[in-house]
């Protein structure tokens, strides 16, 4: 792709949309700008032009520039009240000190189209460019009421703390880390994302979404923004993306019927656990060994557990560790003593059983010792004693509703 032909033929570059779809409405909130250029016998992506660089900036500003005029009007004519996302690398924004950007923006606010409409999105590696100085210059558009996106997050989760620094409206994930993660470990960014966007008030909107999957992925996790070919492609006419929220819908009421099949299911078994706990109760009043206790229960949750244990309401382990082993259940008497109050929620757990007299199941969590994934179920044995049940994974893993 030649860089000159492109600069010296800016009548055969137009701007493309790629509709985002908001999660609450299920219609288009707003678009993504897209670059194409006409090269004689079809319509082709600019994204190798603005990816090149051996290409001056100052060039890939005058195209982007070119862009945004026609977009702003073209948006100001179909009177569409959605937002308009403008892809901007660091380097291109501190040229010139990112003004020729401003004062377009504020031409068209005089004609109608407010700042808080337009969402400038930069991109997370962008930031070992100079960040300094692009901190500074994103904080000051944010004062205009621009609004700031910062795409492709998670690629480098190093980057959290500058993330953070922006405080951006929007962070985006791209579905792609998603296929590509051979392991659970996107999804602890994932979850450490989603706290983060939570702390500083930034909607997630998800990326590249291309099949049913990640479309259910996204509004599992709290996708606000939905944006994929699987939804709708890019167009050259905004007009022609109007009918689309009827798909999205249908798709939506499938998830939630899913949901709550599978949260129906996983509180069947919270009961019936508690049940079976209830009729054991008796005894452990009357026994006076903890551990004996503990005996009888393995009897109960054999199939489920592969550890329990007793603590007093301080964190303290009151019974040695009944684990199974080989079918059969051992008994591990040096963790008598441990304490394990220092466990996020432990402490708000114990307190919330004892005031609701009901049990707590875990989220699913990696086991320090065998490094599975699994869940614990507490129950209050009394105001003082409480009992700890380990869900063993292959038991989860026969259940998908305890792996939500």
């Amino acid at each position: 792709m030649d860089p000159l032909e492109i600069i010296g033929n800016l009548d055969r570059v137009k701007p493309a949309y790629q509709p985002i779809f908001s999660a609450i409405t299920h219609s288009i909130t707003g678009y993504e700008l897209l670059g194409r250029f006409y090269n004689g016998n079809e319509w082709i992506s600019l994204a190798e032009f603005f990816h090149d660089v051996d290409v001056p900036e100052e060039f890939k500003v005058e195209v982007d520039q070119h862009l945004l005029h026609i977009a702003l009007s073209e948006l100001l004519e179909s009177e569409q009240d959605t937002f308009l996302c403008v892809n901007r690398s660091a380097k291109e924004l501190l040229v010139n000190n990112g003004e020729d950007l401003l004062e377009t923006l504020q031409t068209f606010e005089k004609k109608g189209f407010a700042m808080n409409r337009v969402v400038i999105e930069v991109a997370e590696q962008d930031f070992n460019e100079d960040f300094e100085n692009i901190h500074h210059l994103l904080l000051y558009y944010k004062t205009f009421g621009i609004q700031l996106a910062i795409d492709h997050v998670g690629a480098k989760t190093a980057n959290i703390d500058r993330i953070r620094q922006l405080e951006p409206h929007i962070l985006k994930i791209n579905t792609r880390i998603i296929i590509g993660s051979q392991s659970g470990g996107f999804q602890d960014i994932m979850y450490s994302l989603s706290l983060l966007a939570h702390r500083i008030g930034a909607a997630l909107l998800f990326e590249n979404i291309e099949d049913d999957f990640l479309q259910y992925y996204a509004w599992k996790n709290g996708g606000r923004y939905y944006q994929g070919y699987y939804l709708a492609k890019p167009t050259f006419d905004l007009g022609s993306m109007l009918p689309f929220n009827e798909n999205i819908s249908g798709k939506v009421i499938e998830y939630i019927e899913r949901e709550k099949k599978l949260i129906e299911e996983r509180l069947g078994y919270i009961l019936s656990w508690e049940e079976k706990l209830k009729v054991l109760l008796p005894q452990w009043k009357a026994l006076e060994s903890v551990d004996g206790f503990i005996e009888v229960v393995t009897n109960y949750f054999n199939e489920e557990s592969f550890r329990m244990y007793i603590c007093d309401s301080n964190g303290k382990q009151i019974s040695a560790n009944f684990r199974k082993l080989n079918d059969t259940w051992k008994i591990e008497t040096e963790k008598l003593g441990s304490n394990w109050a220092f466990r996020p929620y432990f402490l708000e757990n114990m307190m919330q059983m004892k005031t609701r007299k009901t049990g707590i199941l875990s989220d699913l969590y990696s086991d320090i010792e065998t490094r599975e994934l699994i869940r614990t179920f507490s129950y209050p044995l009394s105001s003082e004693d409480f009992l700890f049940i380990d869900i063993r994974y292959t038991f989860l893993y026969d259940h998908e509703c305890l792996l939500i």
